[in-house]
């Protein structure tokens, strides 16, 4: 395909047709010119291919694929090739149904737990989100289909997601919400960006020219194409004008405001050519790799399935070894989970399992099982408890299976808050009162408040939406064929109340205020010295692990250098198992508000008992970095950084100090509404303001000195017409 040959060829008309959807789910052709159309489709944990665009059928009659665990258990596997592996998986699925774009994945960021969409998204981190979305998009790359990475930007939320503001100051998106895009788009070059329905700080995201061309195609040299979320286009015209390049979904309705815009000068050849050059660049790229595959290997996607819910599952807690369970026990098994499993989530990542595994036919192969539903909907009802009581009664263990539903956790609406169902709550009450081996384990795809019966559970498994194979994954976890790998990608709070976003979530119906800037998740919890129910980066094993021997490559550092961080990692525990471990960085000393300790780097670890593994991690320059508006970039403040390494944000086992002489002066330049004490205390300026106070006979000893000190420059300059000159200096120079 010539792209500048056809785009020589073509008329305003055809040109503007390509620049929204032919339907729900594909693209323009121009049949005149041999250019085809390509399929997108959701999702972010597996293909959802309706069968027709028809009304109808666009959100179900999906053909069947392989489900992989929800974004969120993928994160917490922290295993960047088994993502990639799974993503390459769903690239063969597409290219099995003719699809050349998979709607995925989502790195929003996890402002507040109660964001009804966080089951879609990876992390509260935005570097884990950056590194697991990177090979995420890799993988499905590498089969010949592209991503379109979501929700660029800001969108954190589903209460009024179409039409709120999302305010926020630039540090705060580029430390937090742009790194994972930024990430990313450098990284793992992405073929699509999605832009979000929210507007950000008063412009609407589908054309947001500071957003979608300044920083994403400009500044990152993003060179795919960005569409829109679905119905996210409010100004067409405007879109096209700054920075859009595909409305979806299709019909294009409104070509006519286009054209006729184009006519009136208000959108250039230039601006259309360029939309048409990215666009057409993508279906060249799926077209020429279009391949034939014939049938769908799908006994092996299901074990990589399998393989991904069993590393992404989060041992809590596991009291006196409960966990594992003895092969063969009696055990009873409550909860309607158990046999209607809650395996994925609501909205566009709802799919068509081509498979299921049903969690009481795993455990049945394993042990002695009696099963009791303990419940039907999110109401209690109490034959269904008794009955549960009685099958409790005497057995080796209880395995309780509770979580959220598509009432609680869904796209569309934001979770009202932390809690499970009053039947499942019950549930967990009426078993653990007639058995003390009560083993929980939760389906839900962030997290949820486990005060009501943690003290109640021997053990608590946190399975996520596991997907497809999610019932022989917990088996092989509770009965120890599998060692349990997953940590927590969020801080699972004591109570909602002690999130930083508590008092402006979701926020007005025109307006949400970031107000807690860059403390998000676990930099909130270290800053506040507030303790955790569980904190970031945390999950048991049935192993054990040390930690020893950490090394630097370097004592003093500067800017273009790299650290090496190395350290031993032992499995002092009588199973193999994997160990993630995770290198936070601190600032000893910093002249702006900094977290206690920001993840930096990660490696998981697999290990046979006794045996010991050396793990080095590369630090770049920008881990230890902050975004500095007033330079328009990130900039290192010379100083001491401690290098942390630990088995979670709370469990740090190693620390070290590296220096770093920088050439960046992060200092902002003071300005005549800076306080006289401010600009004697300054270096930059402190000898020319003495000297200019000493001509005056204005000094320490004067009775007025103290007064001035606290006053602005141009609060003097006011008062004291006398230092107008000097002022006029100071603030010039």
């Amino acid at each position: 395909m010539d792209i500048e040959a056809l785009i020589g060829s073509m008329t305003a008309e055809e040109k503007i047709r390509l620049l929204a959807g032919a339907s729900f789910w594909s693209t323009n052709a121009i049949e005149r010119l041999g250019i085809p159309s390509i399929v997108l489709t959701d999702g972010p944990h597996g293909l959802r291919l309706s069968a027709s665009d028809e009304t109808g059928d666009i959100l179900s009659n999906t053909k069947p694929a392989t489900a992989f665990p929800i974004e969120a258990a993928m994160a917490a596997t922290w295993n960047e090739e088994l993502i990639g592996e799974a993503g390459r998986a769903m690239a063969e699925e597409c290219q099995h149904y003719g699809v050349g774009i998979l709607l995925g994945p989502g790195v929003n960021g996890k402002r507040s737990p109660l964001g009804g969409r966080n089951f879609e998204y990876y992390s509260e981190d935005p570097y884990l989100s950056g590194r697991m979305g990177a090979a995420f998009v890799k993988g499905v790359q590498s089969g010949g289909v592209g991503t379109s990475v979501k929700h660029f930007v800001a969108n954190e939320q589903e209460t009024n997601r179409m039409v709120v503001s999302t305010e926020a100051d630039e540090r705060t998106l580029r430390e937090l919400y742009l790194l994972p895009f930024e990430m990313i788009v450098k990284e793992a070059k992405p073929w699509t960006i999605m832009c979000s329905y929210n507007k950000l700080n008063g412009t609407q995201m589908a054309n947001n020219d500071e957003y979608l061309n300044g920083i994403l195609k400009n500044e990152w040299g993003f060179e795919g194409l960005v569409m829109s979320d679905w119905g996210a286009v409010g100004d067409k015209v405007a879109s096209v004008r700054y920075g859009l390049d595909l409305e979806m979904p299709g019909p294009g309705a409104r070509d006519a405001e286009v054209l006729e815009a184009y006519r009136n000068g208000l959108v250039t050849d230039e601006q259309l050519d360029d939309h048409v050059r990215r666009v057409l660049g993508v279906i060249r790229q799926a077209i020429e790799a279009r391949r034939d595959v014939p049938a769908l290997e799908t006994e092996k996607h299901h074990e990589l399935a399998r393989k991904v819910a069993e590393e992404a599952i989060v041992l809590l807690k596991n009291d006196g070894g409960l966990l594992p369970l003895r092969k063969r026990a009696n055990v009873a098994v409550l909860g309607r989970f158990a046999e209607m499993p809650r395996f994925q989530g609501g909205g566009s990542s709802h799919m068509n399992p081509a498979k299921l595994d049903i969690p009481l036919d795993a455990l049945s192969a394993f042990a002695n099982t009696v099963y009791g539903a303990g419940y039907t909907d999110e109401s209690i009802d109490e034959e269904l408890i008794e009955e549960a009581k009685e099958l409790a009664k005497g057995k080796d263990a209880v395995i309780v299976f509770v979580g959220t539903t598509e009432k609680i956790e869904s796209e569309g609406y934001d979770r009202a808050d932390l809690n499970l169902p009053a039947s499942h709550l019950r549930l967990i009450e009426a078993a653990a009162g007639v058995n003390p081996n009560v083993v929980v384990v939760n389906h839900s795809g962030s997290a949820i408040d486990v005060g009501p019966f943690e003290s109640l559970a021997r053990a608590i498994v946190h399975a996520w939406l596991p997907g497809q194979a999610g019932g022989s994954a917990i088996a092989n976890v509770l009965f120890g064929e599998t060692n349990p790998s997953g940590k927590l990608t969020e801080t699972f709070p004591l109570a909602l109340e002690h999130n930083p976003s508590y008092l402006s979530f979701p926020g007005h119906i025109r307006k949400v205020h970031y107000n807690e800037g860059i403390f998000v998740g676990y930099r909130y919890y270290d800053a506040k010295k507030l303790d955790v129910r569980y904190p970031f980066g945390y999950g048991l094993s049935y192993s054990r692990f040390d930690y020893s021997r950490l090394e630097l490559s370097a004592a003093d550092l500067t800017n273009g250098e790299l650290l090496r961080v190395k350290f031993d990692v032992t499995n002092r525990g009588d199973r193999a198992g994997k160990e993630i471990a995770q290198v936070y960085v601190r600032d000893v000393l910093s002249s702006v508000a900094k977290p206690e300790k920001e993840l930096k780097g990660f490696a998981k670890v697999e290990l046979a008992p006794g045996e010991t593994k050396t793990v080095e991690i590369e630090l770049d320059e920008r881990a230890f970095a902050h975004y500095c508006e007033h330079l328009g970039r990130f900039a290192v403040e010379s100083g001491d950084f401690a290098i942390l390494v630990g088995a979670s944000s709370r469990d740090i086992r190693l620390s070290a100090q590296v220096a770093f002489r920088s050439e960046d002066d992060i200092r902002e330049p003071l300005t005549s509404d800076h306080s006289l004490k401010e600009w004697l205390e300054d270096e930059r300026y402190s000898a020319r303001t003495k000297q200019a106070f000493a001509g005056m006979n204005l000094n320490d000893d004067s009775p007025i000195f103290p007064i001035l000190l606290g006053m602005p420059l141009q609060k003097l300059e006011i008062m004291m017409p006398n230092l107008k000159a000097f002022v006029s200096e100071l603030s010039e120079g």
